[in-house]
């Protein structure tokens, strides 16, 4: 192995102290193949080595986890023998270099994480950003993000049921593109990745490797430059070839033939075979003359650091090579014995006879780089968060202010995007998109799973520990909306440039904020995702972290949705309404300021809420529950009149008031719900809100086609505004940018 020169260290992009310390644990020069295998694997991406000290600090274990981080997803019990597999992960670089592919291979990766477990996927939800609709390239990314997600999940046949879209400046040059996935599984038949035996064969099974997706990991480690430059690193994903490798492996996992079983992902077979190592405490000796390959002339580096999709890393039982191999030929695809488990806890990796690289596992694992980044709060944060109400002018019409916030691209109807995901596949689909979260049932069985994924970047802006315990919180709440209790949650954490203080500063305050939460509503961190370095042309992203959390409905009856079901039912407000406009929508859309402090989390109330909503929905006291978050009280209650399927409006009689009528209505203060319940269960429900120590407010009942808001001391309508006139402004703030698009084109 010759010593590498200059011009391949600098293809790395490796500090001088790394590549010292490379040395060090070599005892040697590593040569140029060794370089790319440590470079992918001391990536940000890989080694998590800006966030590794904070990630700790989550709490991981709880009554229903069964395995926290550390696998390719968490896995949590959810009764009767079963359990949920699920995981969030990001695909921001890719999808702005090249969109359909970017969007389509993050779809493929994480439904790979989870059947890699042992698990049917059964459910995927998406969380994305872009920059304002208005601007061509923003147009363009989205279309194509949302072709390809619906394009991989439709063709594997793994139904979209929910999600989130957020539009702002700031994602212009960094769209985010998280994607979310739960499978289902016996907890008997759960498969980790571990390379254990010694002597057991080590196993490539899917497609080919070719040259996409090369340097993928260490792209998504550094700020974006020109996407043209980096388009090679853009894995390019085939459905089909992964439906037939999904059901080759659930087939496969019926027999005890497998000791463990990890997707080639970020690093492609490096990592596979690096981590499957280390996890066993085993080593492992691979032949890349055996890997299946679809282009010529590959060099070794080439063939460990690919990213092409649609492969698995397998570690099967000595003897039962055949058994395997018919499973992967009967489904088409390529199988090959490429190397075997050894006892020296190192990767050897061979052309033939020749040594191309040999390093001990750990120094690609636990010893690789861990850094306590700088942390300072950014310079103008104190002037960010303060915010003079006085100076706000109410607006002179309020039916006009909740139709422009109705039409705004955040808060707008997403049916455009979701009407092209099939969110009905596998028939489990209870609630899908459009709801405060999505529901599945469980088949065979009387209980179902919610899920959804929440994040708020501009409250993370403002004061990132608020803004990550909100995440949390308002991510339980609506899980409690549904009528679920939740039980785990996967992360997915988006920010700048790690080597500046300041990203790190909204980093570890997030961390601490979500920490607070998780620990003080009992709800553990099972797997996740960390995306640094979203950042271009010097411009970060805002501090998004975003949340996907499950929960577990115990007997699903009569399915609990936030759209009014008849009139003369009464509605109630939970919670409390406090003037807070920081951070909020209507200041944005209407008043053009980002500042201010976001709304406070008071945990013990928001704790008491949510258990009142619960024994509540547990009991079939309510006939609909909507949580109050952007927009406030009035885009609640506008969303639960549009999401009625009978047109059900609602007549609301405000009492006299403490605080801005602006205040009142789009105040975006935490831990409030707005439920209906029938006449004769009034008494039940304020049983349970007594008991509960919680405030409530009694707004009105439904009834009528409009939504109806009057002050009622001073006799005087504050709203009226008919459903179908919400409809047309709510339908038409996404899809119209797309109709417009269209017909100049």
């Amino acid at each position: 192995m010759s010593d590498p020169t200059a011009e391949d260290i600098a293809k790395h992009p490796l500090s001088p102290d790394e590549y010292k310390k490379i040395c060090t644990l070599l005892d040697r020069k590593p040569n140029s193949c060794e370089l790319a295998i440590f470079s992918a694997m001391w990536s940000e991406h890989c080694s998590y080595k800006s966030s590794r000290i904070h990630l700790k600090r989550f709490p991981t274990e709880g009554e229903h986890v069964i395995e926290g981080p550390g696998e390719n997803a968490g896995v949590v019990d959810i009764g009767e023998g079963m359990v949920a597999v699920f995981k969030i992960e990001s695909h921001n670089h890719p999808s702005y270099i090249e969109p359909y592919q970017g969007a389509a291979t993050g779809v493929g990766g994480i439904l790979r994480d989870i059947f890699t477990m042992g698990a049917r996927p059964v459910a995927l939800l998406n969380s994305l950003r872009f920059g304002p609709l208005d601007v061509p390239k923003n147009r363009y990314l989205l279309e194509h993000v949302v072709e390809g997600i619906a394009a991989y999940g439709n063709c594997m046949g793994v139904p979209t049921i929910g999600g989130e879209i957020y539009f702002h400046e700031v994602y212009s040059k960094n769209p985010l593109v998280n994607v979310f996935c739960l499978g289902i599984a016996k907890r008997s038949e759960i498969v980790t990745a571990k390379a254990g035996g010694v002597g057991n064969p080590v196993i490539y099974v899917g497609s080919k490797t070719g040259r996409d997706g090369i340097h993928g990991a260490t792209m998504a480690s550094a700020e974006l430059t020109e996407a043209a430059e980096k388009r090679h690193t853009v894995q390019v994903g085939d459905p089909f070839t992964e439906k037939r490798l999904l059901e080759a492996c659930l087939e496969l996992f019926k027999s005890d033939a497998i000791v463990g079983i990890q997707d080639m992902g970020a690093a492609g077979l490096t990592s596979s075979s690096s981590e499957m190592a280390d996890r066993g405490k085993t080593g492992l000796d691979i032949d890349l003359l055996k890997v299946p390959r679809r282009e010529e002339g590959m060099i070794p580096e080439e063939l460990m650091i690919s990213e092409s999709q649609e492969r698995m890393l397998i570690v099967a039982k000595k003897g039962r090579e055949a058994e395997v191999e018919k499973i992967f030929h009967k489904w088409d695809l390529d199988f090959s014995v490429i190397g075997v488990v050894t006892d020296d806890q190192m990767l050897r990796v061979r052309e033939g006879d020749t040594i191309v690289a040999e390093i001990p596992v750990y120094a690609l694992t636990s010893e690789a780089p861990v850094y306590e980044r700088p942390i300072k709060p950014p310079k103008f944060q104190e002037i960010i968060q303060s915010l003079n109400v006085d100076l706000l002018q109410e607006p002179s019409s309020y039916s006009e202010t909740l139709l422009t916030l109705l039409a705004s691209p955040t808060l707008a109807s997403k049916e455009w995007v979701y009407r092209q995901y099939d969110h009905m596949v596998q028939t489990n689909t209870v609630t899908g998109p459009g709801a405060d979260a999505a529901v599945i049932r469980l088949k065979g069985s009387k209980r179902a799973l919610a899920m959804t994924v929440d994040g708020n970047s501009t409250y993370c802006l403002l004061n990132p520990y608020y803004g990550g315990a909100i995440t949390v919180a308002e991510a339980a709440r609506n899980l409690v909306c549904v009528g679920a209790l939740p039980i785990a949650l996967s992360d997915c954490l988006n920010f700048a440039n790690p080597e500046k203080p300041e990203t790190m500063w909204h980093f570890s305050a997030c961390i601490e904020g979500m920490v607070d939460a998780c620990e003080r509503f009992s709800i553990p961190v099972v797997s996740g995702n960390v995306s640094f370095y979203n950042e271009a042309l010097d411009q970060g992203i805002y501090p998004t972290p975003v949340i996907g959390m499950v929960g577990l409905i115990k007997s699903l009856e009569t399915p609990l949705t936030p759209g009014f079901k008849e009139a003369g039912e009464h509605i109630i407000l939970i919670g409390e309404t406090r003037e807070e406009f920081g951070g909020t929508v209507y200041l944005k859309e209407i008043h053009s300021q980002e500042r201010g402090y976001p709304p406070v989390l008071d945990f013990g109330k928001e704790k008491r809420v949510q258990d009142v909503v619960l024994k509540a929905a547990e009991a079939g006291i309510l006939t609909a529950a909507h949580d109050c978050s952007e927009g406030g009280l009035a885009l609640a209650l506008a969303d639960c009149c549009l999401l009625s399927e009978a047109g059900v409006g609602a007549i609301i009689k405000l009492q006299p008031q403490t605080i801005r009528m602006d205040g009142t209505l789009f105040s975006e203060s935490q831990s409030r719900i707005v439920v209906t319940v029938k006449e004769e269960q009034l008494p039940a429900l304020f049983t349970l809100i007594e008991e509960g120590s919680v405030p409530h407010t009694q707004l009105g009942v439904t009834g009528g086609n409009q939504l109806k808001i009057d002050l009622e001391t001073q006799n005087k309508t504050i709203i009226q505004v008919p459903i179908s006139k919400m409809r047309v402004a709510h339908s038409g703030g996404l899809k119209n940018y797309f109709e417009k698009s269209d017909s100049s084109a």
